[in-house]
Order: C-alpha cells, then structure tokens, then sequence
C-alpha cells in the first residue's frame, strides 16, 4: 500500500471534522470508498469540504440505540477520516465521491452547524501510527480467499478470485473488510483493530464463524 502524494501529515489533521454516519459504510486507513451523495445535508457538507481540506470523516450508527426527539441518531466513538480523492458533480444536483481513508480518529466532542450536517472535534493521538502505513502481516493467502468465497457465496455475491490473487497482503485485507456485508458490530470491531495483523485475524475469524448460522454478530465477536 503506497501512500499517495496529496496523503496529509500528521499536522494537517484538521481540529474540527464533517461526520457522515452511514451504516454498513467502513471506510479503513488506505481503502477507497466511493459514494453517491444525494441528500441536501451531506451535498453541503460536501461543497464545504473541498474548500477546506477536502476531509470526510466516515462512522457507523448505533442502530440498537433510537434517539430522542429532536436528538441528532447516536453513532460509535471511532470512526476514520477520508480525504475526498475524486469527484464529479451531476446534473440532478448530486456528488460522486470517492474517499481514501487517512486515520481513525476518537470523537472528543460536538459542535454545532447551521449546514444541516454534523461536526465533531476529533482526537487523532490514538490513532497516528495510521500515518505510517500499514505494518507487517502474515496470513494464508489460499485460506483467506476460500473462507470469503464461501461467505459471498452464501450470498449469492461473486467474486473475482483471480484479481484479488494478485493484490498486494495489506491492500487485500483492507478491501476485504470493506466491502465484505458484515453486521455494523462486526465492521465497528474491524475498524477498531489496533493493527493490520489484528484486523487479518479478525476478518478471518468473521468468515470462518459465518459458516454457523446459528451465532449472531455478537457471539462471533466473542471468539
């Protein structure tokens, strides 16, 4: 995974951040996210953004947890920024954006926006090694790709085995648990894996434990 040019350093993480919750979307450190964005809200965010650093930051919701009334849905406390890499404006007033994902970051609080979207102050301590890139992993290759054949399969969703027999360790995994349907839980707890090895063996886990039908997300994360 090579670190692009326009890639900020660690003194340019911005102190305020747009949030886009969106559940099911996981964006990770060096991953490519594309995304269509439609409703007004975000639209601005948008247009904000790319006048200010060009960056997204990308979080799960917390679907078991209903916000009161005139309450703002709660969403996880980490979540990773993306710089908006490409985009491309539509005619029906719409955005087609692809984020590449630069570090995780820990919400420390909220601010207010008369834009309609929300903004948070990151804390980016936690996570600055992200920076770096990813670090040394090892794993079957041959397991890693049978065990999530299996999985799509079972969702009747194809894979292209040859491509991803051809893709770098570090940008394999990274695609893998993105893209890969798991519950918001599961996704949260890839996110949150403190390194690349760990986030291998978690995703490896994930798809070994789906061949059960009968454990939920949660007991699968307890393994």
């Amino acid at each position: 995974m090579i670190l692009g040019a326009f890639h900020p350093r660690f003194d340019d993480l911005p102190p305020v951040l747009p949030i886009f919750p969106l559940g099911g979307a996981l964006l990770l450190p060096g991953g490519k996210l594309p995304l269509n964005i439609f409703e007004p809200r975000y639209v601005a965010m948008v247009q904000d953004c790319l006048g200010m650093g060009r960056m997204i930051g990308m979080i799960q919701p917390k679907e078991a947890e209903v916000a009161g009334p005139g309450q703002a849905p709660r969403v996880y406390d980490v979540g990773c920024a993306g710089r908006v890499s490409s985009f491309s404006e539509t005619d029906d007033g719409r955005f087609l954006i692809t984020l590449t994902g630069v570090q995780r970051f820990r919400i420390r609080g909220e601010r207010t926006t008369q834009r309609g979207y929300r903004l948070i102050e990151p804390e980016w301590d936690i996570y600055r090694k992200d920076l770096e890139g990813p670090g040394p992993v090892q794993f079957d290759r041959s397991h890693l790709l049978d065990a999530v054949g299996t999985f799509l399969a079972s969702r009747d969703l194809p894979l292209n085995r040859r491509l991803l027999e051809e893709i770098p360790e570090a940008d394999l995994v990274t695609s893998l648990a993105m893209i890969c349907p798991f519950e918001i839980e599961e996704k949260q707890a890839l996110l949150e894996a403190p390194d690349l090895q760990a986030l291998t063996d978690m995703l490896l886990a994930l798809l070994d434990m789906a061949r059960f039908p009968d454990s939920g997300p949660s007991n699968r994360l307890r393994q």
